[in-house]
């Protein structure tokens, strides 16, 4: 088959491919989503966003479309399973400089929000990545499965945990975390009663928590230490309810038994270690990467899905401001000169935000121990306020141009 030319293409439509698009069309630049679904992705079901998300998605243009269909979190508690110990968190005064709180969402809800600003035809589905090579006109030149080439000034890989662009890169591999995790939504049709007020239970090598998204929507999760699910909704749940959970309150088995099957998913926590994060190549001349496939990390922070608008904000910016320098996009010289800037300033960020979430998930989910449960004390009562100043950075605007937004 024939080959096209791109100012921009995006491998994976995901969170941080169709973020980076939107933000490439606020700078009046098109980019083409190539995404190997036959539609978009909502894997995982919920997530939480925390104020530097809320900024990320202001500069996007977003956050209005979102933040009047979900309140947010004002507190929330963590019960020791073993011992019955209750611990309190507060919410309240942790939000960003827009005045936004910590919201759990439904995932697909920020995915159609993010697609809605983009032009039509912008995402090509069933589009599956065989292999990326460079030409000798400093192109990347992206080969498809189904024969199709396509050449681009610009490739940003967005494609998740096992990305081809990154491996393309030599980024090392994630690693295990030693973790797996299943999650999902329940439904309580007279309504669930939990206010905005997220739960936790922690046991030895254990993890799990009851996060609200409506009156009648309630997103779950469950974290555990050398766990093996299947890949069969109901024989997880079966196994969730008599194997890994079943010393856990009533209120968190209640949100098991609810679970809409469909929505289950588990998966292994892998990360990509902090150190190669900053000692790798995260972009090579007109090539770089973005969300899981650059900063793939535990789920302990919530910060995967911020991180990733982050990166698309930063991008925009980087890409940008060289598009209006130049009037146009510039392979050889203005786009390697704009993914380093890109990098450099992603990497010490995204490295502390693994190396955070890895920290947190230690302490959390840590045994019965005395020692255990006083460092998991020290930390929630010292340390916990301290790691949310992390989730109230701000990683900036775009650059204005005309009125921000391509038909």
């Amino acid at each position: 088959m024939g080959s096209t030319v791109e100012d921009v293409v995006i491998v994976g439509a995901g969170i941080a491919g169709i973020a980076t698009a939107v933000a490439l069309n606020r700078v009046g630049i098109r980019a083409l989503v190539l995404e190997k679904s036959d539609e978009l992705r909502t894997t995982g079901a919920a997530l939480t966003l925390f104020p530097n998300a809320w900024l990320a998605l202001d500069a996007l243009g977003v956050s209005h479309k979102l933040t009047p269909l979900y309140a947010p979190i004002t507190s929330g508690s963590v019960t020791n399973v073993a011992t019955g110990a209750v611990q309190e968190i507060n919410f309240v005064g942790q939000s960003g400089g827009n005045g936004h709180g910590p919201r759990p969402i439904h995932r697909k809800a920020l995915l159609e929000a993010l697609a809605g600003e983009l032009p039509p035809n912008s995402i090509r589905f069933s589009s599956h990545l065989a292999s990326i090579e460079t030409g000798a006109d400093s192109l990347a030149v992206v080969h498809l499965k189904d024969g199709t080439t396509i050449k681009s000034k610009v490739l940003i890989g967005c494609d998740g945990l096992h990305s081809v662009v990154a491996q393309w890169l030599d980024l090392s591999a994630p690693v295990h975390s030693g973790r797996s995790a299943v999650r999902g939504l329940s439904f309580y049709p007279q309504g669930h009663g939990f206010e905005s007020r997220v739960q936790q239970f922690v046991d030895s090598g254990k993890r799990a928590g009851l996060v609200p998204l409506n009156d009648k929507e309630v997103y779950w999760f469950l974290s555990c230490q050398g766990a093996e699910f299947t890949y069969d909704p109901k024989a997880t749940q079966a196994d969730v309810l008599s194997k890994y959970a079943a010393d856990f309150p009533a209120v968190f088995l209640d949100a098991i038994r609810q679970a809409d099957l469909s929505s289950m998913s588990w998966a292994p926590l892998k990360l990509r270690y902090p150190w190669n994060i900053l000692t790798g190549s995260l972009c090579r001349g007109n090539i770089t990467v973005a969300g899981d496939a650059m900063h793939p990390m535990t789920p302990d922070l919530a910060q995967g899905g911020g991180a990733a608008l982050e990166d698309a904000v930063v991008l925009g910016r980087h890409i940008g401001n060289s598009f209006l320098a130049n009037g146009k996009v510039l392979a050889a010289e203005g786009m390697p000169r704009a993914l380093d800037g890109y990098a450099k300033e992603r990497k010490w960020r995204a490295a502390g935000l693994v190396a955070g979430a890895y920290a947190a998930g230690w302490v959390q989910q840590g045994g019965t121990q005395v020692w255990r449960g006083l460092v998991r004390y020290l930390f929630y009562r010292y340390i916990f306020g301290r790691i949310l100043r992390l989730v109230q950075y701000d990683c900036g605007k775009l650059p204005q141009v005309g009125n921000g937004k391509l038909d």
